[in-house]
């Protein structure tokens, strides 16, 4: 008995080492996105990644792929997983009444915090697709946003 209770605490140890390890390492194929400078913790953010300047930023819809993320301590982060090689570009709003949208004036300024990679900003309008893009050929990217509240 003696013998089999040690097999199986040696087996358990070295399963928990295995699920531990496996668990440190990074993740494949992977933008992770820190965004910050967001003034409240109310509502969320929204993230979408782009592929092509056609509908960035405006029209996540479009977007490669959507990630929504809780706020704490004015700090957010947004992952997208599964992405292949390419030009990409994300831009982020601070939802801050949580209805989906990003809410804008009369005149179209956003009433909502807003960015993009490579912390791109417009000139008279959202930021163009060329100066919010990067190159990501796989493995783990790290970037940073920070929101502009306008």
């Amino acid at each position: 008995m003696r013998h089999g209770a040690l097999a199986l605490a040696l087996a358990f140890s070295w399963l928990s080492l295995s699920a531990l390890a496996q668990a440190q390492l990074p993740l494949a194929d992977r933008i992770h996105v820190e965004i910050s400078g967001l003034r409240s913790d109310k509502g969320r953010v929204l993230c979408a990644l782009f592929s092509s300047a056609t509908d960035f930023p405006k029209k996540t819809d479009k977007a490669v792929a959507q990630v929504r993320s809780d706020i704490s301590n004015g700090h957010a982060v947004c992952e997208f997983a599964g992405i292949a090689s390419g030009t990409y570009a994300v831009s982020v709003f601070h939802d801050e009444n949580s209805n989906g949208k990003l809410d804008t004036n009369i005149m179209g300024i956003p009433r909502e915090g807003v960015g993009a990679s490579n912390n791109a900003r417009g000139h008279f309008g959202p930021p163009k697709f060329a100066a919010a893009a990067f190159q990501f050929s796989g493995g783990r990217i790290d970037l940073k946003i920070t929101i502009n509240y306008l």
